[in-house]
């Protein structure tokens, strides 16, 4: 703490929040720097794990800078509103595309869903690799921006195969509750949900679920559920209840710029420099890293070429980015020193999304909320062990569809490599890897059709009657993993004071959502560290 302490006396450059959007558009990229601007620390991305690092940073009184390469959200479009919705997307939706890529494809095999848009840096990105696409955030929150907000902690009982050397009652007595505590997490009223349109798509599920002899359980969200109520009554605006999720919440939604994020700005020592992409990481000779980063305007134009110095830092990039910026690093000389792990024990956390086609009794309804609160559970089954979230559909119109997404305990694990000719970073997942969670899923949701006499929708994903969609993720995990490429505490080994917070440290899988796993993981890291790294 010592050392942390005497560091927020070097120096540091502070800018107004979001000034990169004003750069001008055509504007030729600037050369290598000459000049380092240095901080005592500087916090890499502003996802869960990034915002843990930035707010207990500020609070020791470390002047801190967070580098996110996706925008402020905070300014309303034409329509008064800073997000637009699920089925009226533009710009605002997509990191520079000029046509949306929604995890739904068709809808009775019409290309009714995606739409085209302008090239703007939007709020959600898919990130394609050969056999595997994955969905991220981009904005100050990252994947809080665009998630559908369920807050689950995992079984006790799975987190310690996953993380053997953590001490899982400290976890569980301390550092989840504490996330929780700061995420705003809580659940629905369960009188308003058993009696609300907006939840019928779940209780028919529910139904189905119990009519297959399997148990289901409502999870928390960070979305506020009083909020929802008075949604539901009129009386204030409606977000969750009026079709917005993937391209962000304008109200209701605790996402990271609400909660810890907040706070760490509110400590005065947290600056966030936005529009700033690092693309690499090397060590001065004095210990001290410096990154190197690209300023982007509005249409994706390099403007600048700025290069950071710091004493500490946090890498909260993501399963991706973290990865990315490490592998890259190793491979290219920068960072000689980091082991074999790096860039390895990637997964999906089983991700498979599908749909049920219900009866015609069975009504979904035309009104959806779009925040899940219920999941199927069947962990417990050891020969197939599967959790379904019930997922929303709402497209604003009886459509008689039940979607999942379905997390499986998928043991497959990818690598990160670095191909030098083209100086990317490319992720060796395959589509044989992926059919191993469509296995799962498919047992389980095989056992509920056949327990209400229903079959599978064949026109939601594109392609000659494809029912399981297998080809992306919303859960990207390790890359980093806890233990093998950082020591129990995100320490990168090989190098001092540098540290990794975010969900690459998860080893591929974590059987629930897993940002309140991140967000925990990173408040342990951020108490050691702070606690024990005091070393000049």
């Amino acid at each position: 703490m010592a050392a942390l302490q005497a560091a927020a006396t070097a120096g540091f450059t502070r800018i107004t929040l979001d000034s990169a959007q004003a750069a001008e558009p055509n504007a030729e990229p600037a050369a290598e720097p000459d000049a380092v601007d240095n901080a005592p620390a500087i916090v890499v991305g502003s996802g869960y794990g990034a915002a843990v690092a930035a707010l207990r940073l500020g609070q020791a009184g470390i002047r801190t800078l967070v580098l996110e390469m996706g925008r402020l959200w905070n300014t309303p479009g034409s329509d008064g509103k800073v997000f637009c919705s699920t089925n009226a997307p533009d710009q605002r939706s997509m990191w520079f595309r000029t046509r949306t890529e929604a995890p739904l494809a068709s809808f009775l095999w019409l290309d009714v869903v995606n739409r085209d848009i302008s090239r703007y840096p939007g709020v959600l990105d898919r990130v394609h690799f050969a056999d595997m696409s994955v969905f991220v955030g981009r904005g100050v929150g990252g994947g809080s921006l665009v998630n559908g907000g369920m807050a689950v902690t995992p079984l006790r009982s799975y987190f310690a195969e996953q993380f053997p050397t953590v001490d899982a009652a400290e976890m569980y007595g301390t550092y989840f509750p504490r996330a929780r505590a700061m995420l705003g997490v809580n659940t629905v009223d369960p009188a308003w949900f058993e009696a609300t349109d907006w939840y019928r798509f779940t209780r028919v599920s529910r139904k189905h679920a119990q009519n297959a002899g399997l148990r289901t359980t409502f999870v928390p969200n960070v979305y506020d559920f009083g909020y929802m109520q008075r949604e539901a009554a009129g009386t204030a605006p409606k977000s969750a209840l009026a079709g917005e999720v993937i391209y962000g919440n304008n109200q209701g939604k605790r996402s990271l710029d609400r909660t810890y994020l907040a706070s760490a700005l509110g400590t005065g020592n947290v600056t966030i420099h936005t529009l700033e992409k690092v693309r690499a990481i090397s060590r001065a000779a004095d210990g001290t890293y410096v990154l190197t980063a690209d300023r982007i305007d509005t249409t994706g134009n390099v403007v600048e070429t700025k290069q950071y110095g710091c004493t500490y830092l946090f890498l909260g990039g993501g399963s991706l980015g973290t990865s990315e910026l490490l592998v890259r690093a190793r491979e290219t000389g920068t960072l000689p020193a980091l082991n074999a792990s790096v860039g390895a024990g990637w997964g999906t956390n089983g991700n498979v999304m599908l749909g049920r086609a219900n009866h015609l009794w069975d009504t979904v309804g035309a009104n959806q909320s779009t925040m899940p609160v219920m999941g199927i559970d069947d962990w417990a089954n050891t020969a197939n062990p599967v959790f379904a979230e019930i997922a929303p559909l709402p497209m604003g119109l009886e459509h008689w569809v039940s979607l999942y997404l379905a997390i499986t305990k998928n043991p497959q694990r990818a690598t990160f490599t670095y191909d030098a000719a083209s100086g990317t970073v490319k992720l060796g997942w395959s589509a044989a890897q992926s059919a191993v969670s469509v296995g799962m899923a498919k047992k389980l949701f095989d056992r509920i059709n056949a327990a209400n006499a229903t079959i599978y929708r064949y026109d939601l994903f594109g392609g000659a009657g494809k029912v399981f969609a297998d080809d992306f993720t919303y859960h990207p995990l390790g890359g980093c993993v806890l233990g093998r490429a950082t020591d129990d505490y995100g320490r990168v080994k090989g190098y001092s004071r540098l540290y990794v917070t975010d969900g690459s440290l998860v080893p591929g899988s974590i059987g629930v959502n897993p940002f309140v796993t991140i967000t925990a993981l990173a408040e342990r890291t951020m108490a050691r560290v702070l606690a024990e790294d005091t070393a000049p």
